[in-house]
């Protein structure tokens, strides 16, 4: 089945050449110029990926970002940012806003298909994930969706796609030592160029997220050579 594509880009030419693109992609584009936009296109139909250009009209592509994985409907939508800015801050910024991977401009028709279809195929095997429990930590594969155990009650935990699969990796290879280096090319995968920074990002958000049920002390630092997830304090 032919995946569905939200772009979001106020600029028409750059807009009309991506939808050209994807169509040679065999992917189905939807058409936003501004977030107004792209909240009637996504109540329309919730697309498969959004491509989110940094720089709108109104309400930046950043705020966007934070918006759809504060709301359940496109929690796990990948995205994917388009931006001139190709400054390391700026990347993590948008990394630590939710975004799954970015493209600077200018860029090519190629390296943005390849970058969709990586993203794509991550999210795919997530889907095929099955479910796995540490400690008071439990993903439901099938639902897809991440529980903690208070006080006997099982809780729902939000959090992004990229996390998601971070924390899945880790509770099926727990009480191991992870480089950077093997966490990019175990759950980013190593057909796609990330940096190592991109792991401390995640990280970061991946234990703010479990902090709240006194959770994030199972991600653990090993100074000098990566990170562990283990339910041993």
């Amino acid at each position: 089945m032919q995946k569905h594509i939200l772009i979001v880009e106020d600029e028409p030419a750059i807009r009309d050449m991506l939808a050209f693109a994807l169509r040679k992609g065999e992917y189905i584009p939807q058409l936003a110029a501004d977030a107004r936009e792209a909240q009637e296109r996504i109540a329309e139909r919730v697309p498969d990926l959004i491509l989110l250009d940094w720089m709108l009209p109104g309400t930046s592509g950043l705020e966007l970002a934070r918006r759809w994985r504060r709301d359940a409907l496109t929690r796990d939508i990948p995205i994917i940012m388009l931006t001139a800015r190709g400054e390391e801050n700026d990347r993590v910024n948008g990394l630590e806003a939710g975004v799954d991977d970015y493209v600077v401009k200018p860029f090519s028709a190629r390296e943005l298909l390849a970058r969709i279809r990586a993203v794509l195929r991550r999210s795919r095997e997530d889907d095929e994930d099955g479910s796995v429990q540490v400690g008071a930590l439990r993903i439901d594969g099938a639902a897809h969706r991440v529980f903690a155990e208070h006080d006997g009650t099982p809780h729902p935990v939000q959090m992004g796609p990229t996390e998601y699969r971070l924390l899945h990796f880790f509770m099926t290879h727990p009480e191991r030592v992870y480089s950077r280096a093997q966490l990019l090319d175990h759950v980013w995968g190593g057909s796609v160029y990330v940096e190592e920074r991109t792991v401390d990002v995640h990280i970061r958000r991946l234990r703010k997220t479990l902090e709240p049920f006194g959770l994030d002390a199972m991600v653990q630092t090993v100074r000098g050579a990566g990170y562990r997830f283990s339910n041993a304090h």
